[in-house]
């Protein structure tokens, strides 16, 4: 994770790019992989550094982030299979959490994640669409959260070291699935009836 500094203008970049991909994902299709293959691989190298290490983890995570774009922007098929399978792994997550607490069980997550991708090579349009609207929701609203909600960063201030679950729903904000959905379901009407029109 980044150091605490950093922290609001990374959650400010996130949201703006979960903007970009909520509403015109489809159509700058390459430029989100290169967004999310950027924060998953900022993400991992990052976090391969010690907490007190801020230049090796700020050199780590641009390295590891160039590196996570080039592959998905490259692999472009991949891309679309694990979009597919993002997705799929995301509405296991979120959906336990209204059954029970914690995390869903591990085949129920394979399964939807097989799904997911097989489901996007067979109608790529429309899964990259959905995926890409309903991923820049979810990105949108949990950088929103880390903007509004100053507790992590008072945690790491205080040597507090606490780690990126990015599919875990907030305590007290039973709401944020809804807006999720809602926001989701408002970026997929705006890509299909405005930006991923042919």
């Amino acid at each position: 994770m980044l150091p605490h500094s950093y922290q609001l203008p990374a959650a400010v970049l996130l949201a703006l790019g979960g903007a970009l991909s909520c509403f015109a994902g489809y159509r700058l299709f390459k430029l989100t992989l290169a967004i999310y293959g950027f924060i998953f691989g900022a993400m991992l190298a990052s976090s391969t550094m010690g907490v007190s290490n801020t230049t090796g983890m700020i050199a780590a995570a641009i390295v590891g982030g160039i590196v996570g774009a080039l592959i998905l922007v490259f692999a472009y098929f991949i891309g679309i299979g694990l979009a597919g399978a993002g997705l799929g792994a995301l509405v296991a997550h979120v959906g336990w959490n209204y059954v029970r607490p914690g995390d869903p069980p591990v085949l129920l997550v394979i399964a939807l994640a097989i799904l997911g991708a097989i489901g996007a090579m067979l109608l790529q349009r429309y899964v990259i669409i959905v995926a890409t609207a309903f991923g820049g929701a979810w990105l949108m609203l949990i950088s929103g959260l880390a903007i509004a909600d100053r507790t992590a960063e008072r945690a790491a201030r205080v040597g507090d070291v606490w780690i990126l679950y990015p599919t875990t729903i907030p305590a007290g904000r039973t709401w944020v699935p809804i807006a999720w959905i809602l926001i989701g379901l408002v970026g997929t009407g705006v890509q299909l009836g405005i930006t991923a029109r042919k």
